[in-house]
């Protein structure tokens, strides 16, 4: 990832979407050839001057203080993800960041707690939206990432590569896009992450939106919410959700589904959870003992 372009970008595209009614800006009589602010204008709402604002904008202006990037925060009007994006792609580049990364490992306790959740779905998501693990009923409402090779068992490309995540995600396109959004803030945070650049030419060439959406500089860190599945057995499933980053991991974040007690959705998940049960394997008495 190219450092200054994806400076440059995001802090256009971000001045892109704010009006100067919405910035609280008189009008100026002068003709507005690109939408959104002018440079001029997010310097002085930064409390900065256009030239020092430009040569951020165009990386040349080394590593800012907290100070300049709250005030950027300020001026376009940045949601914590999106402030934790500027900091990142901000920030000075380090021998630590340039370094491979390794394999991510779900510890021994969080994969206990997952398989305890056995009455949700319930799964564990790592750099890349790469999924670490699934429990049974996470793997029933989605798919089976477990019967995947470990290379291909990631949700942005299981929601925007396989035909099956369009007919189950009835909000497929809201999801989708936000799982990009996800992979944006990623990139800002790991900007020398081989297998994420190799995700992103891959998506790039299969997936017919992700480039549009890849385009939009969205970044999002989900946290809560709600999504709605059509499962092929028990119908139409609606959850909420919670997404919580174990202390100790921020690159690991347990996933975990819910549904309101005696509601269609909890009555669907327990014969869904019936119906996923493993069948016990028969026992063939052996020759000895007929």
């Amino acid at each position: 990832m190219d450092r200054s372009s994806e400076i440059a970008d995001f802090l256009r595209s971000r001045r892109a979407r704010i009006t100067p009614d919405r910035a609280g800006l008189a009008a100026d009589g002068r003709t507005r050839r690109v939408p959104g602010l002018r440079r001029d204008e997010v310097a002085r709402l930064a409390g900065m001057s256009t030239e020092y604002y430009t040569r951020l904008e165009q990386g040349r202006a080394g590593t800012p203080s907290p100070e300049v990037v709250e005030a950027l925060v300020g001026a376009l009007q940045l949601d914590p993800a999106e402030r934790e994006h500027l900091t990142d792609l901000l920030a000075r580049p380090t021998r630590a960041c340039r370094s491979p990364i390794g394999p991510q490992r779900v510890r021994p306790g969080l994969y206990l707690m997952l398989q305890t959740l056995e009455h949700v779905p319930a799964f564990v998501i790592g750099r890349r939206t790469d999924v670490l693990a699934a429990n049974r009923l996470a793997r029933a409402v989605l798919t089976d990432f477990d019967a995947l090779p470990a290379t291909q068992r990631n949700l942005a490309r299981y929601y925007l590569l396989n035909p099956d995540a369009r007919d189950r995600v009835a909000d497929w396109a809201q999801i989708a896009a936000e799982t990009v959004a996800m992979l944006r803030l990623e990139a800002g945070r790991h900007p020398h992450d081989r297998r994420l650049a190799d995700l992103v030419g891959e998506l790039t060439l299969r997936s017919p939106e992700f480039t549009t959406w890849w385009n939009d500089h969205r970044v999002l860190r989900r946290t809560h919410g709600s999504k709605h599945y059509r499962h092929p057995v028990v119908g139409d499933l609606h959850f909420t959700y919670e997404a919580l980053q174990p202390a100790g991991d921020p690159d690991q974040t347990l996933c975990v589904y819910t549904a309101e007690p005696g509601s269609a959705t909890a009555e669907s998940l327990r014969l869904l959870s019936s119906w996923a049960m493993p069948v016990p394997q028969e026992h063939t008495p052996s020759a000895e003992s007929r």
